[in-house]
């Protein structure tokens, strides 16, 4: 009988871990959604991260127009793969503007100059507090926002080809 006692903690700990492990490797959701959706963006005015173009403040989105505002950084690999679309969707007539996140300026002019720039303001959020306040988990990420400052939509990782249908639906729901 005291043998028996002795596993019990043992089989315990092993239940225990079996059901941490399976919980660890089937989330229940992959994805971070932002708790802002439906919320005004925060206030925020950032200094210009590319010096030909104007910084970016919230202000900026309270002028009756759906924008995108797009989360990169020069050094993300997805934010090049994205780079295309982007200015594919500015053809489309689609304001764009950014946050570069834990950037130096002249990392982001290189970056432009390589992928081309289809942002109209790209402010500079070096320590990323504007990014932390979206709710924003990475980059890139990108934020539908209606012309009241409202976020309406957001999309996670880079924008491809198959994603411009779902943003230019979203696009139209915010007007």
């Amino acid at each position: 009988m005291k043998r028996t006692w002795l596993w019990i903690p043992l089989a315990l700990f092993g239940l225990f871990f079996g059901v941490m492990a399976v919980g660890l490797s089937k989330p229940s959701s992959t994805t971070i959604t932002s708790k802002m959706i439906g919320k005004p963006l925060p206030k925020f005015s950032l200094p210009p991260a590319h010096a030909p173009q104007p910084g970016l403040g919230s202000a900026s989105f309270q002028q009756g127009q759906p924008r995108l505002l797009n989360i990169f950084a020069s050094w993300c690999i997805p934010c090049i793969a994205e780079a295309p679309v982007l200015l594919e969707l500015t053809k489309r007539g689609v304001p764009i503007d950014a946050i570069a996140i834990r950037d130096r300026p002249q990392d982001v002019d290189r970056f432009l100059k390589r992928n081309g720039n289809p942002y109209q303001r790209i402010g500079s959020d070096v320590n990323s507090a504007v990014q932390m306040a979206l709710g924003s988990s990475g980059v890139p990420e990108t934020f539908v926002v209606d012309g009241r400052g409202i976020i309406r939509f957001q999309h996670i990782g880079d924008i491809r080809a198959e994603d411009v249908p779902e943003i230019m639906a979203a696009l139209r729901a915010a007007r």
